[in-house]
């Protein structure tokens, strides 16, 4: 038995992993534990609970492997601060004392690190470097169901490259080509998240979800920023950004281009502006991705391609990948972000660097990527006791039953079953459910549940087998990476008159038989249920089915805005009681909220820092 621990850490979206012989067993992001979302510190817990999870002492794992190569990253800071000198001398002088402490000397502070995990842990050489963007690829190919696939990972940027194109076939991946820092669509798409009013490395899912309201009419405004070769391509110009060198993305020239200041989120309301603003880069981003897509199919003439890296997680260009046809077959790692390079690094090291054979599994590797904590019925019941939580326990029919009636009445429900989700969508395991129905729900979950903005959209769970009656698409999608249309006999059309309206109050139209879950422009992010990954949540929304006739559910992440998903018995308690759901089902157990004691009420808004 060979086992592999993986981290990534100190950017941002910290995790761990751990294979035993090239398989995964667990893999977690830090945030779940600290409850700090984006957590970017050495991922302590996480460590912990795969160590824990595998049976497994930190001096009885064979290799660890950190996702990137500090050495690299601090040649290209510094080559970078010298083609730029003097301008970011301030930033330079920030960032080395940093870099000169910890990060240089990374394997000696990872070995620190490591050391509080178990004091038997003595051998500095298991200690292993990958490279950021073969860890993001190896990410996304080696889990894969293909054979054989192309690569194509994009993100801010790792040491130098921001953009790669691999090939994988087998047990090999080698990177064939790549995109320098500074030109980075994360990055350009970065700037327009700040420039909007965003959190730039959190704030990219709201830009995606406000471009449906805005028309794309600074498009061309845009083009003047990146220059797009007919490959796909591109290079920014720097005239025009501040990431290199500075503490901010945009500079005033950014600013003059199109005639604003970034938006103060405090202050300032969202304005048409800031949609067309968001409408006018998705609408380039997703030209790249195209562009890029096209050209990697004609060159290396493969019919399946793999995603992975920040951008990855844009899944409305994800989705016009898919609808150009541009090739056979498509599968997204779904922890795209930093938290797979994790995962990535372990898997380049066991199949690239140890020749290990890959078993291609035709869904894929990634176990529904239901790869994290998972807590026994004792133990839920135990910790509820603990806090006063009042709840009853079913049988498995009975719960199945009452949750599909209590969706069914337009109730709000905190479902808590299972292995947590690996990646940062909820998938069913630790998610906030409704009724898609309902055309009240998307703007009640918002404001009174999650808190967070209005216009912010739902995605549907549809059946898998029920999948091409509700949307335009008929591929597995079970990772909620794809977006497509609502079937047109779904929809209802708008009238003239309600399309004239202004942007938000788009929001109140009822514009199909699932409104919950339709975005303005008729898309919804998807994700397909399997009975074989979670039956559980298949059930359930098969007893939904036949009661209502409909085989979607409203999914969004059992979190309020700027909480990370909740990770324990505690924290789902937490989060129910500090919103305004109506019903937690956890375990066998559920609990309503008319029958909790008031004085275990949360004020949840100021608990966590707004993203």
């Amino acid at each position: 038995m060979k086992s592999i621990l993986g981290i990534s850490a100190f950017y941002h979206d910290s995790a761990a992993t751990i294979l035993i012989d090239g398989k995964i067993i667990a893999a977690a992001q830090e945030e779940r534990f600290t409850r700090k979302k984006h957590d970017s510190g050495y991922p302590f817990n996480a460590v912990e609970f795969v160590l824990k999870y595998s049976k497994l002492k930190l001096s009885e794992v064979d290799q660890i492997i950190f996702f990137e190569k500090p050495f690299l990253k601090f040649e290209r800071l510094l080559e970078t601060y010298v083609a730029f000198a003097p301008k970011g001398f301030k930033q330079f002088c920030k960032a080395m004392p940093i870099w000169l402490k910890e990060k240089l000397f990374q394997k000696k502070f990872l070995y620190n690190e490591l050391r509080r995990h178990d004091k038997n842990f003595k051998d500095q050489n298991k200690i292993f470097f990958s490279d950021h963007h073969l860890s993001h690829a190896a990410s996304a190919f080696f889990p894969s169901p293909f054979e054989e696939a192309v690569v194509l990972t994009a993100d801010g940027v790792g040491e130098w490259a921001t953009t790669t194109v691999a090939v994988g076939k087998g047990k090999s991946l080698e990177i064939k080509k790549e995109i320098h820092f500074p030109h980075s669509l994360g990055l350009l798409y970065s700037a327009f998240t700040y420039y909007t009013g965003f959190k730039v490395n959190s704030g990219e899912y709201k830009l995606m979800g406000l471009a449906p309201y805005g028309n794309p009419i600074y498009e061309n405004k845009v083009k003047e920023l990146i220059d797009i070769k007919e490959d796909g391509t591109f290079k920014l110009d720097q005239n025009y950004f501040n990431y290199a060198t500075g503490l901010t993305m945009t500079n005033d020239k950014f600013d003059k281009l199109f005639g604003q200041k970034p938006r103060n989120s405090q202050s300032e309301q969202i304005t048409q502006f800031h949609m067309d603003i968001a409408a006018s880069i998705q609408k380039v981003t997703e030209e790249i991705m195209i562009k890029l897509a096209r050209s990697i199919r004609r060159e290396y003439n493969i019919n399946n391609l793999c995603l992975a890296g920040g951008v990855a997680l844009n899944c409305v260009a994800n989705g016009k990948i898919l609808q150009e046809k541009i090739f056979d077959n498509i599968w997204i790692q779904p922890a795209a972000g930093d938290a797979g390079g994790s995962l990535g690094a372990a898997l380049a090291l066991w199949h690239i660097e140890c020749g290990n054979e890959r078993i291609v599994n035709s869904n894929d590797n990634m176990c529904g990527s239901y790869l994290g904590s998972e807590f026994t019925q004792e133990t839920i019941e135990k910790e509820l006791k603990s806090i006063g939580a009042k709840y009853d326990i079913f049988n498995y029919e009975d719960l199945i039953n009452k949750t599909s009636e209590y969706l069914s009445n337009e109730k709000a429900i905190g479902w808590f079953q299972g292995r947590m989700e690996f990646g940062p969508r909820a998938l069913g395991a630790r998610s906030i459910l409704g009724d898609p129905r309902s055309d009240k729900m998307q703007k009640n979950l918002n404001l009174k549940v999650k808190f967070r903005e209005s216009f912010r959209p739902f995605a549907p769970s549809v059946l898998r087998e029920d999948l091409s009656y509700w949307f335009d698409i008929n591929v597995d999608s079970p990772y909620m990476l794809l977006v497509a249309n609502i079937k047109s006999d779904k929809k209802i059309e708008m009238t003239d008159e309600q399309k004239k309206l202004f942007g938000i109050d788009k929001l109140n139209i009822k514009r199909s038989k699932i409104p919950a879950v339709t975005h303005v422009d008729y898309s919804a992010r998807v994700q397909t249920v399997n009975k074989n990954t979670n039956k559980r949540y298949h059930d359930l929304i098969s007893k939904f089915k036949e009661r209502t006739g409909c085989p979607v559910i409203v999914n969004t992440s059992f979190n309020v805005r700027g909480e990370p998903i909740v990770n324990s018995p505690t924290d789902a308690f937490n989060c129910f009681m500090g919103t305004e759901l109506d019903y937690l089902v956890i375990g066998d157990c559920i609990l309503d909220k008319k029958k909790q004691d008031l004085n275990l009420k949360k004020d949840y808004k100021k608990n966590f820092e707004l993203d």
